[in-house]
């Protein structure tokens, strides 16, 4: 299974931070957070993942392309200057990563349905944004996908009431609003689940399509959308105050969504059955 992360965005909320970078590239400690999200997934089981770029895409492809130079040692002879030889390994080794051109303007659901050819023959991908962490346990969310047996499944959580409202009766979401005026308990956190065999059914080649609003609606209508509560850390990265709070709980080391170290990963796989 692939993970589609979606990377396109302008982040003009929080251009306090940094006017420069597109948001996925803002650092928390000395990794961008497109980073941590992927070292959230990777230790637990998906290595292969498709960034949907747009607004400064060229950007993190670079951060890519250079990843080992960052990572690792290197040592350059000065009179060879096409001899460079990388001293060690990197934990990240093993990460298969496409960087995909899905449009400067380009809506979440049309980029989502741009990457289709990458992502169908799988049968099933998780998506998620790039400026969001959270100690997700996506062994637990998959079973819960695979019980359901629905088209998609969204991850529900409850922060402040700016985020899409998830309305449901049991597990099957009944109604699914886009940043209401008020809410009632839980709210869209991302973290997708799709069928990748009959999510293109409810998605278009549109620019204009976003997936939180007619894709979103159809699939509730259809009873086809399922919320996976989640009661865990989540945090958003939306502005220079969230910026500032993710990155003062991982300069204090009390960063929950860091599964992959000692520490953290005794505590979370007490609560897991494996890796997806």
């Amino acid at each position: 299974m692939k993970a589609v992360i979606l990377c396109g965005g302008m982040g003009t909320r929080i251009r306090d931070a940094n006017e420069l970078l597109p948001k996925p590239l803002l650092p928390i400690g000395n990794r961008p957070v497109v980073w941590h999200i992927m070292k959230v997934l990777s230790c637990q089981g998906i290595n292969e993942f498709v960034l949907c770029l747009g607004y400064k895409g060229w950007l993190i492809k670079e951060f890519f392309l250079n990843y080992r130079s960052m990572a690792c040692d290197v040592a350059v002879t000065l009179g060879e200057p096409q001899h460079v030889e990388f001293l060690g390994r990197h934990d990240e080794e093993n990460w298969r990563v496409i960087l995909a051109e899905t449009g400067e303007d380009t809506m979440t659901g049309a980029r989502f349905n741009a990457i289709r050819r990458y992502v169908e023959p799988d049968g099933l991908c998780l998506l998620t944004y790039g400026d969001g962490l959270a100690d997700i346990n996506l062994a637990n969310l998959l079973r819960f996908h695979r019980q359901e047996g629905r088209v998609a499944t969204v991850t529900a959580v409850r922060p402040p009431g700016r985020f899409g409202e998830i309305r449901r009766i049991g597990n099957v979401v009944r109604e699914f609003n886009e940043k209401p005026q008020t809410t009632e308990g839980f709210v869209n956190g991302g973290f997708y689940l799709f069928d990748t065999r009959r999510i293109w059914d409810y998605l278009s080649d549109d620019p204009e399509l976003v997936l939180e609003r007619e894709p979103m609606t159809r699939l509730t209508r259809d009873r086809q959308l399922a919320a996976y509560s989640h009661e865990g850390f989540w945090q958003p990265m939306d502005t220079l105050r969230e910026f500032n709070t993710l990155n003062a709980m991982w300069a204090e080391g009390r960063a929950p969504w860091k599964l992959w170290t000692d520490s953290n990963r005794e505590d979370f796989h007490a609560t897991t059955a494996g890796r997806v």
